[in-house]
């Protein structure tokens, strides 16, 4: 008889709607044997294909079951250097779980009854932090002699950081915000990721001797070839993509529309649901309507819910995308909780304009109807707008969530780096080494917007051409 997958723990949308406080609670102990039992423990397990950076997936659910814990947790950690933080916010359903045996092929994603792969890897990762279990050192003496730069805190960088400081290399990351974690940080709200948890992932790294700097912009501050001169024999930019994207529409420029990026960054990194214990206020707005349908846009829309509540204002926040829920790429996960907790979403809608009033602030959009046409590019169907389908929709509060691009700082006065028609970097797809020698590059500025997981792939492999050039 086939065994139901084990549910997670979660908080009550109606009490974790109204304040910040992390909703996945994750798995107890019971729990996590009794979900890593219903692994069948494959011949040639599919699962680890899907993973970007390739944990031994059999492997650590076989250890839970055996509750190996510290060795489940060395065995994620040969791949992975952040369990705890992949474990809550990797796509799972579209990588791991959607690569289950259990889980139907013929989905654009994972079943119910796939494995909770992600579950499992954060409590082994969670187990790990609280009983402060650290992962074997892999020092070269060849490296201690090295010391490396790396641009940027957010996935990739950190990832580099890791892999190089635990094989004895000397690390300084260069920061140019004045907290660290890059998008992990100022993008991802604390009820998907706790900052004690990236917190301490952080500090770890501090402790293995890594130097973080910080309010330091490479490219202004500091040039490349200022850095190499310091002595740093190598260079890794993990530079992000932190530019948003707008859709060019009329009215785009009225007060109280946002970017997703410049909205987030001022909850989550700013803090302005605090306001005004924390000097950062933001509008929230009786009506707030969200433009996207990636993880951006729901983690803007459950945070712009959380406004209104904090902020006794009735909630009415809308998420409008112009394709249907199935092509929707944010996590499942994601759009079920921000239905739970009271998110509306309009789908097939396209925005086509923005009226304000005559002191400047948006009081609606003008919407499009859409029907799907044939697949696109993307593989998803193409939205085609259906003429005289006008229609308004109140909003004192839009935030656009549709992508973000490259930030060129550094590249815009680094000629010598070469970037494609998008302004990422290109790099050597084998060794992720730039245009320059000696400098090397991961994450989003490479090939555009991706997963922390993707970043980390990328980080690793950059990490070990760092090493091999240095030896």
């Amino acid at each position: 008889m086939k065994k139901e997958a084990v549910k997670v723990n979660e908080l009550k949308a109606q009490e974790r709607s109204s304040s910040f406080s992390e909703v996945v609670l994750g798995y107890f102990e019971k729990q996590a044997l009794q979900e890593a039992q219903r692994c069948l423990q494959c011949k040639n397990p599919t699962c680890s294909q899907g993973c970007p950076v390739g944990i031994d997936i059999k492997k650590f659910i076989a250890q839970i079951t055996q509750k190996n814990y510290e060795d489940a947790y060395n065995t994620i950690k040969e791949k992975n250097n952040f369990p705890s933080i992949c474990g809550r916010v990797c796509p799972a359903e579209y990588q791991c779980r959607k690569a289950c045996i259990l889980s139907k092929k013929d989905s654009p994603f994972a079943s119910d009854q796939a494995i909770n792969i992600h579950f499992l890897e954060r409590f082994v990762g969670d187990f790990a932090i609280k009983n402060e279990l650290e992962p074997s050192l892999a020092k070269d003496r060849r490296l201690s002699k090295f010391k490396v730069a790396i641009v940027g805190s957010g996935p990739a960088g950190l990832c580099v950081a890791g892999e190089l400081a635990r094989s004895g290399v000397k690390v300084t990351v260069y920061e140019a915000l004045h907290k660290t974690g890059g998008v992990l940080r100022y993008g991802i709200p604390p009820f998907r990721l706790p900052r004690n948890i990236l917190d301490f992932e952080i500090d770890y790294l501090k402790k293995l001797g890594v130097e973080f700097v910080l309010n330091f912009i490479v490219g202004r501050t500091k040039s490349l070839e200022e850095l190499f001169k310091e002595g740093y024999s190598a260079v890794f930019l993990g530079l992000g993509a932190g530019v948003p994207s707008f859709l060019g529409l009329d009215g785009e420029n009225l007060c109280n529309v946002y970017s997703a990026n410049e909205f987030l960054t001022r909850i989550n990194l700013m803090k302005a649901y605090k306001f005004p214990q924390y000097h950062t206020p933001i509008n929230a707005g009786k009506s707030i309507v969200v433009i996207g349908g990636g993880n951006t846009a729901i983690d803007a829309a459950r945070a712009a819910l959380r406004l209104q509540k904090i902020q006794a204002i009735p909630e009415n926040t809308t998420i409008i995308y112009r394709r249907t829920e199935t092509e929707m790429p944010a996590r499942r996960l994601e759009i079920e909780h921000a239905r739970q907790e009271g998110v509306n979403f309009k789908f097939l809608v396209q925005p086509v304009g923005f009226k304000g009033n005559e002191q400047g602030f948006i009081e609606k959009i003008e919407c499009l109807e859409c029907k799907l046409g044939k697949p696109d590019s993307s593989g998803r169907r193409r939205p085609i707008p259906q003429e005289g389908s006008n229609f308004f929709m109140e909003s004192e509060t839009a935030i656009i969530a549709v992508g973000l691009k490259a930030n060129t700082l550094l590249t815009g006065v680094t000629p010598e780096l070469k970037v494609d028609k998008y302004s990422d970097l290109v790099v050597d797809p084998k060794t992720m080494q730039t245009s320059i020698e000696g400098v090397y590059a991961g994450g989003d500025i490479v090939g555009g917007e991706g997963t922390v997981i993707e970043a980390f792939g990328t980080a690793k492999k950059a990490a070990a051409s760092i090493k091999r050039g240095l030896i």
